[in-house]
């Protein structure tokens, strides 16, 4: 891991790195759902390279047909379908950006691509709401029977994108945290660390620390000393490779691991349609595009911990959305027909009907989506011998 800049949540913007200091500050409670400001998309996360952001799944740009793209009512400045982000729109100031999922055009440059913070913030509220409590209680206990506890915990967050699993989990656990964020983009570290929680549950502090890295090269090493290692949104657009390395990496170091909604391969609409089946099915196999895991990546996590003698424990986490929800359902609902049709061009005619439906459908109140995810503790065993 490199470029590593460390500060409290309150610091200030003069401390960030160069190229974290020239992004623009986020608004303090960016939240999505049933906050009052939910209307913007971002990247990834997670969501890939910070694929931890995009809608479930989705990991890149389709070049989806221009009928898919306009297909039902348009928002301003409506262009293209892109996953997780819906319509596109001018970005104001920022030449060569737009605020949708991909910020900046590779051009041939070696440089991860960045992501826009609008999409991280427009799910962030269901994706709140949809992290399983269960998994919380066993994993108080693991971390009340560290040694050093009393010291504070040291949490490592993968893919960390804006920092929606710390502003999640951080008021939800006792005692003093130092959070280490992980990113490959500078840009949504700067986001993560200026909208960081400055408390626990327990009132006690809470810091926060950047690295600017590459999920592949992850090695024990670099959890020297970790006490959880957390993820949102992550494990679907890892490969099997990156996967076995990051549990090797879990179980080296003794730390648990709470990774969180990971797409499992199923929606529900309501009301039905004929057209439900080929769409999830289509969508299911974009994801797995490039060796990508996709749906599958629960089920490869489990046997890469297994394997390593980890405990495991999974719960569903669902987003459950409706008539209060289209400012997510909108783009989330684009995006999800344009990788369908990206993979299956031959569905682009019928797909154009049905997002016009579904769309319409959403406008009048009448449409209910259930995605679903899916929650994973892993327990690898103690490092040290501790219980």
């Amino acid at each position: 891991m490199t470029d590593t800049t460390t500060t409290t949540a309150h610091e200030p913007r003069s401390r960030l790195a160069p190229a974290e200091a020239t992004a623009p500050l986020p608004p303090p409670d960016g939240r999505a759902g049933d906050d009052p400001d939910p209307a913007a998309p971002p990247a990834a996360g997670p969501d890939g390279a910070g694929a931890a952001h995009m809608p479930p799944g989705a990991t890149r740009e389709p070049a989806v047909p221009a009928a898919i793209a306009s297909a039902g009512p348009a928002e301003p400045g409506a262009s293209a379908v892109i996953p997780g982000a819906g319509p596109a729109e001018p970005a104001a100031g920022r030449p060569g950006e737009r605020p949708t999922v991909r910020l900046r055009e590779d051009s041939g440059s070696k440089e991860a691509p960045r992501y826009a913070p609008e999409w991280l913030r427009l799910r962030e509220g269901a994706d709140a709401a949809a992290r399983s409590g269960e998994l919380l209680d066993p994993l108080r206990i693991r971390l009340a029977n560290l040694p050093g506890r009393s010291r504070g915990l040291v949490v490592h967050d993968l893919g960390c994108g804006t920092g929606s699993m710390g502003r999640w989990l951080a008021p939800r656990l006792d005692g003093a945290q130092h959070w280490v964020l992980h990113d490959r983009d500078p840009y949504l570290l700067h986001f993560a660390a200026v909208a960081a929680p400055r408390s626990a549950a327990d009132g006690s502090r809470v810091t926060v620390e950047t690295r600017r890295g590459d999920l592949a090269i992850l090695t024990p090493d670099a959890l020297a000393g970790a006490s959880l290692v957390t993820a949102s949104a992550l494990l679907d657009v890892l490969t099997r490779d990156e996967v076995d390395t990051l549990a090797a990496a879990c179980a080296g170091a003794g730390c648990p691991a709470l990774l969180t909604l990971s797409v499992a391969g199923r929606v529900e609409l309501t009301p039905r349609d004929p057209l439900d089946g080929e769409i999830t099915e289509a969508f299911n196999t974009h994801q797995r595009r490039s060796g990508l895991l996709g749906p599958d990546a629960v089920d490869a996590a489990c046997e890469a911990f297994t394997d390593l003698g980890a405990t495991l424990r999974v719960r569903p986490s669902l987003w459950r959305l409706g008539p209060g929800d289209a400012a997510l359902i909108v783009p989330w609902l684009r995006g999800w027909v344009g990788a369908a049709v990206e993979q299956r061009p031959e569905l682009a005619a019928p797909a154009q009907k049905y997002l016009a439906a579904r769309l319409a459908a959403c406008a009048a109140g009448e449409l209910r989506v259930t995605v679903h995810h899916s929650d994973l503790l892993a327990l690898p065993r103690p490092a040290n011998g501790a219980s």
